[in-house]
C-alpha cells in the first residue's frame, strides 16, 4: 500500500497481465500461423499411423506345494499367502530374458511355416514403410499378397523385435501377472501373447521340477548300472553250480548270506542317497554364493555343531541296532524291545528339530525372502546329510562284523554264498533303486508349476493405437504453445520501441505519440486532412507545449530530432508548426538539417535561397522567410545551398542571431534538424532552444539508440520523446482511437446540421 491507499501490487499484477495481453495481440498472426502448422502436422501423422493392436493374456502365480515323495524339499518361494511382488518381479525379469524371447520366436516361425496365410502376420516379417502401407491397405481390402514378395525375418531380429513390442506388468492388489503385446496385426498380437503365456508356463514347470529330473537322471543311471551289475552276479552264480554241481549251504550260513545281502544292500542305497543329497547342497550353495556368500561358512558350522552331531549318533547307532535285532528275527517275540527303539529315536530326532528351528529363527530373522529359502534348503540338506553320512558309517561296522563271520565258514561254502550274497545283494539294492526311480517319476510328474493361464489372449477387434483425437488436440495445444513462446521469444528478443510503455520503462518522459494512419497525398496533413486523427495528436502535443514551462520561461524555440534517419522527424516539425499556426500563432519552420534537408519538399517549394544563403549575404532576411500556401500564420525557411561544414554554421554567431531575430518575429520557432546520432548538429541546437522534443518511430527506433540520443540531448531544453507511427489498434490503445475518431468525425445528422448552418449564413449575407 502506499500513501494513497492504492495496492501497488495489485497494480503491477494489472500492467504484467496487459503486457501478456498486448505481446499476444501483437503476434496473433504468428500464433495462429504456427497453431495451423502444428494442427496440419498432426493431421497428417495421425492419419497416416497404421492401426495397432493389442493382446494381453492374464497368468496367475501362486506358491507350489511341497509334493516330494522322496521328502526332498523343492525349488519353491514362500511368500505367505500370496506371492511377494519381489518374486513376481523376477519372474518378469525372466520373461524379458532373451532366452525366453528366442522360444517364443522359433515358435512363431514354426507357426508361420505352418500358416496359409502369411497376411496374419506383421513384426516376424520383413516389410519397409512404403511396402508396410501397401501391405495392410492390401489386407484392408482382402488382397492376397505373394507370399514370395514376404521375406521372414530371423529369429535373433524377431527376439529383437519382441524386446520392444512385448510389456509385461503386474495386476495391482492380486497375483497377477499380464503379458501385453502390440502389432499391427490383431491375429499376430494374440499368437505372441499366448505363445509367451504357454513358452514361460513350460519353463516354469522345467524349473519347478528341476531338483526330481536331476534325481530321476541320476537314479536312472544307477538303476541301469546295477542292473548290469546283477546280471554279472546271476551270470557268475550260474557259473560256478555249473562248474561244481549244486551245492547246498546250510541254514546258518544261509541266513547269514541273506542278513549280511541286506546290510550291503542298505549301505549302498544309503551311499546313494548321500550322494543325491550332496548334489543338492552343491546347487543350493552355488545359488547362494551368487546373493551372500557368506552364509556358507555359516551354515557349514551349524550342521556341524557337536551337540546335534551327538544327537545323529545316537539316533544312527539306535537305528543300527533296530535294524539287527529285525535282522535276527527277534521282533516277534520282542516287540516292545522295537517299540523303546522307536521311542527312543522319536525323542532324540525331537531334540534335533527343536535345535533347528533355533537356528532358523535367528538366520531367517532379517535375510530377504530368496536367501530365507536358499538357507533353510541348504540347512535341512545338511542336516540330512549329516544323518545319512552317520548311519552309512554305522551299517559299514555292522557290515564288516558281518563279513567277519562269513569268513568263518568253509572255503567250499564261503565261494557259493560269496556267490549267493553278490547276487542277492544286487538284487535287493537293484529293487530299492527301483523302488526310488518310480518314487522320483511320480515327484516330478506330481510337481505342478506355479503358474497358472487364467485368461488367454483374446483377438482384438479395434485398433488401441493410434488415438488419433488425442494426436491432432496434442498437436493443436503444442502448436499454441510453440506460437505463444515464439510470441514472448520474439517480444523478449524485440529491441525496437513500439508503445508508450517501452519509452517509459527506460525512465524517459513521453511528450505524446502519433498514430500509424495512411495518408494520402502530402506529408503535411494539416494542410488535406486538418480533422484527421494524426491532426488531433499534433494539436494534442501543441497544447502540452503551450502550457509547459522551460527554465521559468515560455516555450518559443523548439528543436525537433531524431535518432536516425527515416523516423519522421521533418513530417513532425512541420504538422507541430502547422498546429501552432491554426491556432493563431505566426510560427516558422526552420530547415536546419544541412545535409538532407526536406522542409521544401513539403511545402512545395525551392530550396534555394535559404537561411545559409542569407549568412553568406546572397540574399536578404526578408527573402529567405515564405509564407505557406495552405494555413495561415505558417511560414517555413529552407536550407538554402549546402555548405561544406554543417557542424560550423550550426554552432556559429550568426545561427544564434538568426534564432534570436527569428524568436522576436514569430510566436514559436520549430527547428527540423538532422538525427542526433549520426552528427553533432542536433546536440548544438538543443542548448540554444527552449525545448528539444525527440522523434522514435514505433517498431523502427532501437532502445539503445533511443537511450544513447537521450543521453546527448539531456541537458536542460530536453522536454521527452514523441513516438511517432503508433499503432493504437495493434498496442491496445483501441479506446484511445474510437475516442479520437468519435470527437474528429462528426455524426451524418451533426454533418448534415453543419452544412445547413453554412448555407443559412450565405444566404442571410
Amino acid at each position: 500500500m502506499n500513501n494513497n491507499g492504492f495496492d501497488i501490487s495489485k497494480h503491477e499484477e494489472q500492467d504484467i497481465f496487459k503486457e501478456i495481453i498486448k505481446v499476444l495481440r501483437e503476434n496473433l498472426l504468428l500464433i495462429i500461423g504456427v497453431t495451423i502448422i502444428f494442427f496440419i502436422g498432426a493431421f497428417i501423422r495421425a492419419y497416416n499411423q497404421v492401426d495397432i493392436y493389442t493382446a494381453s493374456a492374464k497368468l496367475k502365480m501362486t506358491n507350489p506345494q511341497n509334493n516330494s515323495v522322496l521328502q526332498s524339499p523343492l525349488l519353491a518361494f514362500r511368500g505367505g499367502y500370496g506371492v511377494s511382488d519381489r518374486f513376481i518381479a523376477n519372474e518378469i525379469e525372466i520373461l524379458k530374458s532373451y532366452p525366453i524371447r528366442l522360444k517364443v520366436a522359433e515358435a512363431l516361425v514354426d507357426t508361420f511355416l505352418l500358416s496359409d496365410d502369411p497376411n496374419k502376420y506383421s513384426l516376424i516379417l520383413n516389410l519397409t514403410e512404403a511396402n508396410s502401407n501397401f501391405y495392410f491397405l492390401t489386407n484392408l481390402f482382402g488382397s492376397n499378397s505373394d507370399q514370395n514378395e514376404i521375406s521372414l525375418r530371423s529369429k535373433e531380429n524377431i527376439a529383437s523385435i519382441l524386446g520392444v513390442n512385448v510389456f509385461f506388468s503386474q495386476q495391482k492388489g492380486v497375483d497377477y501377472l499380464i503379458v501385453t503385446v502390440r502389432s499391427p496385426s490383431n491375429y499376430e498380437a494374440q499368437l505372441i501373447a499366448n505363445i509367451y503365456a504357454k513358452e514361460y508356463k513350460n519353463l516354469n514347470l522345467l524349473l519347478n521340477r528341476e531338483q526330481h529330473i536331476n534325481v530321476r537322471e541320476f537314479l536312472d543311471e544307477q538303476r541301469t548300472q546295477k542292473l548290469a551289475d546283477l546280471e554279472v552276479a546271476e551270470e557268475n552264480l550260474k557259473q560256478y553250480q555249473e562248474r561244481g554241481g549244486i551245492i547246498q549251504i546250510d541254514q546258518q550260513a544261509q541266513n547269514l548270506v541273506g542278513q549280511l545281502s541286506d546290510f550291503e544292500a542298505q549301505l549302498n542305497a544309503n551311499n546313494i542317497e548321500i550322494r543325491i543329497s550332496e548334489q543338492r547342497i552343491e546347487k543350493y550353495r552355488q545359488e547362494l554364493s551368487e546373493q551372500d556368500p557368506n552364509i556358507n561358512n555359516y551354515l557349514e558350522s551349524v550342521s556341524n555343531e557337536p551337540y546335534i552331531r551327538s544327537l545323529q549318533q545316537k539316533i544312527a547307532e539306535l537305528k543300527t541296532q533296530k535294524d539287527l535285532v529285525l535282522a535276527n528275527n527277534e521282533a516277534r517275540a520282542v516287540r516292545s524291545v522295537i517299540q523303546d527303539f522307536d521311542k527312543r529315536i522319536d525323542e532324540l530326532q525331537q531334540k534335533v528339530d527343536e535345535k533347528m528351528e533355533t537356528y532358523k529363527t535367528g538366520l531367517f530373522a532379517t535375510s530377504p525372502q530368496e536367501i530365507k529359502n536358499l538357507t533353510q534348503k541348504i540347512l535341512e540338506e545338511s542336516i540330512k546329510l549329516q544323518s545319512l553320512r552317520l548311519n552309512s558309517q554305522e551299517v559299514g561296522k555292522l557290515v564288516r562284523s558281518y563279513e567277519r563271520k562269513f569268513n568263518e565258514l568253509p572255503k567250499r561254502t564261503i565261494d557259493l554264498a560269496r556267490l549267493q550274497r553278490e547276487k542277492e545283494s544286487y538284487e535287493k539294492l537293484y529293487l530299492l533303486i527301483e523302488e526310488k526311480y518310480q518314487e522320483a517319476i511320480i515327484n516330478e510328474q506330481s510337481t505342478p508349476g506355479n503358474v497358472t493361464i487364467v485368461d488367454p489372449a483374446r483377438l482384438p477387434y479395434k485398433p488401441s493405437a493410434p488415438n488419433r483425437q488425442s494426436i491432432i488436440i496434442t498437436g493443436l495445444l503444442f502448436g499454441l504453445a510453440v506460437g505463444v513462446g515464439l510470441a514472448f521469444t520474439k517480444n523478449f528478443l524485440n529491441n525496437k520501441i513500439r508503445t508508450p510503455e517501452d519509452i517509459k520503462a527506460k525512465g524517459i518522459d513521453v511528450v505524446g505519440w502519433i498514430p500509424r494512419i495512411n495518408v494520402e497525398g502530402s506529408e503535411f496533413i494539416f494542410a488535406d486532412q486538418p480533422n484527421s486523427i494524426p491532426s488531433e495528436s499534433f494539436r494534442s502535443l501543441r497544447t502540452r507545449i503551450q502550457f509547459s514551462i522551460r527554465n521559468n520561461k515560455k516555450v518559443k524555440r523548439i528543436l525537433v530530432t531524431s535518432s536516425k534517419a527515416q523516423e519522421g522527424k521533418t513530417t513532425v516539425s512541420s504538422n507541430l508548426a502547422g498546429s501552432f499556426a491554426l491556432a493563431n500563432k505566426r510560427t516558422v519552420v526552420l530547415d536546419c538539417d544541412l545535409r538532407k534537408p526536406r522542409i521544401h519538399k513539403i511545402f512545395n517549394e525551392k530550396r534555394i535561397p535559404g537561411f545559409t544563403d542569407y549568412f553568406f549575404g546572397e540574399t536578404s532576411f526578408e527573402s529567405i522567410i515564405r509564407k505557406s500556401k495552405d494555413v495561415e500564420n505558417l511560414y517555413h525557411i529552407t536550407a538554402g545551398t549546402i555548405p561544406p561544414n554543417p557542424s560550423e554554421i550550426i554552432s556559429s554567431e550568426q545561427m544564434k542571431e538568426l534564432l534570436s531575430k527569428l524568436s522576436n518575429e514569430f510566436d514559436y520557432v520549430v527547428i527540423d534538424s538532422p538525427p542526433c546520432i549520426a552528427v553533432t548538429d542536433a546536440e548544438i541546437l538543443s542548448r540554444l532552444v527552449d525545448a528539444s522534443i525527440l522523434v522514435a518511430s514505433a517498431d523502427i527506433t532501437e532502445k539503445d539508440l533511443l537511450q544513447k540520443s537521450v543521453e546527448l540531448l539531456g541537458n536542460e531544453s530536453f522536454m521527452g520523446v514523441l513516438l511517432n507511427n503508433f499503432s493504437y489498434k495493434k498496442s491496445g490503445y483501441g479506446s484511445y482511437y474510437k475516442y479520437y475518431y468519435y470527437y474528429s468525425h462528426p455524426t451524418n445528422g451533426d454533418a448534415t446540421k453543419t452544412r445547413k448552418k453554412k448555407k443559412r449564413s450565405k444566404s442571410l449575407a
